[in-house]
């Protein structure tokens, strides 16, 4: 059975598996696993950081849409929809949408005693809202009766001001700009009937939800100003939001989730390509140590590489030999690389807890960062291109010392022996 694996390989394998019979040869072992271990921990850290930077950037892209919707549509001049029968049936007749909605959106500033906040005042259908937003399962957006004047705020807002169910809470509003004899704020009062906890910070601190009529009457207008849409595939957002742009009668501003944070996303995209950048050069640093250990075990093996010479061995079959030790090197360092990597990002929910508690901190204040938990979300798309990276920089780091094995001449090597 031995007989039928390339002579190459058995050599090259036996080379990286010897003994430590000698001072010498402990060093060199020593420092080619060293190189595994810089493989494997390099390997590691880029399978950990990038499924890190996609579970966060999933996570806060699905918290942010159980909030907004995959398309809104709005009226061009930011006021009421002419017609907004038809505009709902035009939006439903995309096939790839699933759920419409009208709204109102303004920004206000709401107050309780000395209290102040700027907020987004969103006026909703709570009968057709579950159609365009998982929010809607988990807040009791029902109370919102028409004319009851009935706010649901966020939970960092109601914090914020110090409210709780049925209290009182007053929207500042700016005064009547058609007559110039009404130029003093106007106030309204609201009755908070519920809260709601998305899970982002930027929408629990800010959003607070009306229903659609009372919106209307609240800021003069005569109907919603917007239409929300959910589509199958909330990929397919940026396409779906071009073809309506053709096919809606009337002057409309269209505005997909993609748009809303586009400079967050792109930032994230950015941040993750800069440290793929970084992390692969410790995976290179580490690779590139095999040549350090390579050339020791060129210059300690040189007896048996005159040996080897003598009994037929080609140049090139010397040089196969050492590009199988260190390619040994890499594919364990990247395999055990892999499997740490992998272990720790799908465990990583347990893990960072674990630390939180044991140093009693929090590495995601969610007012900062969004989100409070540390998601991970591993992709094929990341670990293969690690994987192949690092196999090719071992190999690489093999071709220079596996040359000089093969430029020894067997009559200086055993000269001295």
């Amino acid at each position: 059975m031995e007989a039928l694996v390339p002579f190459e390989i058995r050599i090259g394998w036996r080379y990286m598996r010897a003994r430590r019979s000698t001072q010498r040869n402990g060093f060199v072992s020593f420092i080619s696993g060293v190189s595994m271990l810089g493989i494997a921990l390099g390997v590691a850290a880029l399978i950990v950081v990038l499924s890190v930077m996609n579970g966060f950037q999933k996570e806060v892209r699905d918290r942010m849409l159980g909030v907004v919707s995959h398309v809104e549509v709005y009226a061009a001049n930011r006021k009421a929809i002419p017609n907004l029968a038809l505009a709902l049936h035009q939006a439903r007749a995309n096939p790839e949408v699933t759920g419409v909605a009208p709204f109102v959106s303004v920004e206000a500033l709401m107050g309780r005693g000395e209290d102040m906040k700027g907020i987004m005042l969103r006026g909703i259908d709570p009968a057709q809202e579950s159609t365009v937003t998982d929010l809607a399962y988990s807040t009791p957006l029902a109370l919102l009766a028409p004319g009851s004047l009935g706010v649901v705020l966020g939970v960092e807002l109601a914090r914020s001001l110090g409210v709780r169910v049925d209290d009182r809470v007053t929207l500042v509003l700016p005064g009547d700009q058609v007559s110039s004899a009404s130029t003093a704020p106007r106030l309204v009062h609201l009755t908070v009937v519920g809260t709601f906890d998305s899970g982002h910070f930027e929408y629990d601190s800010a959003l607070a939800m009306v229903h659609v009529n009372d919106a209307a009457k609240i800021f003069q207008l005569s109907g919603p100003t917007g239409v929300r849409l959910k589509l199958r595939d909330l990929h397919q957002a940026p396409e779906v939001a071009n073809a309506l742009s053709r096919t809606l009668v009337g002057d409309f501003f269209i505005r997909d989730w993609t748009r809303q944070n586009r400079n967050w996303f792109a930032s994230v995209q950015v941040q993750k390509r800069m440290m793929f950048i970084i992390l692969t050069l410790i995976v290179a640093v580490a690779a590139f140590n095999l040549v350090s250990t390579l050339v020791m075990t060129v210059t300690d093996k040189r007896a048996d590489i005159a040996i080897l010479r003598t009994l037929g061995a080609s140049p090139g079959s010397i040089m196969g030999v050492f590009v199988v030790q260190g390619a040994m090197v890499g594919v364990i360092g990247t395999l055990a690389g892999l499997l740490l990597g992998l272990g720790v990002a799908f465990n990583i929910d347990v893990i960072v807890p674990t630390l939180e508690q044991l140093l009693g901190t929090t590495f995601l204040p969610k007012d900062i960062y969004l989100i409070s938990r540390m998601p991970s979300e591993p992709q094929q798309a990341d670990i293969l291109p690690i994987a192949i990276i690092a196999l090719i920089m071992a190999f690489v780091a093999t071709l220079y010392p596996s040359w000089r094995a093969s430029r020894v001449n067997p009559a200086e090597a055993l000269r001295y022996e």
